[in-house]
């Protein structure tokens, strides 16, 4: 199996930038699907944000980060990325990553690794 682990969080400024780091161990990275899911406030279910595939060749982006986000990976650092710009107030949440070997898909359901989430906080 695989662990993960998040970081990058941090307070921004609406219209700044952070970049999200994901570093998996334990197994062999390349061997999984990578997503990217998000908990906010006041809500009581993670949301898809992004999913890459295994060599990094297909993404996917749910619509509210579609354009502002870019999810990438490194397989020979074992790590996979998100990098996040013009955020807004309503990109504030947990932001946590998670692994899949089965499918390539925005159903959270699907994902059996997760990390301890990274808190993005983004003031007016």
């Amino acid at each position: 199996q695989v662990q993960l682990v998040e970081s990058g969080g941090g307070l921004v400024q609406a219209g700044g930038s952070l970049r999200l780091s994901c570093a998996a161990s334990g197994d062999t990275f390349s061997h999984y699907i990578m997503a990217w899911f998000r908990l906010a406030p006041g809500k009581d279910a993670r949301e898809f944000v992004a999913i890459i595939n295994r060599d990094g060749g297909s993404t996917l982006y749910a619509d509210p980060v579609q354009g502002r986000f870019t999810i990438s990976r490194d397989n020979a650092k074992n790590t996979m990325y998100l990098q996040m710009s013009s955020l807004n107030t309503e990109d504030t949440a947990i932001y946590y990553c998670a692994a899949s070997s089965r499918a390539f898909s925005s159903d959270r359901n699907e994902y059996f690794y997760w990390g301890q989430g990274t808190q993005v906080t983004i003031s007016p």
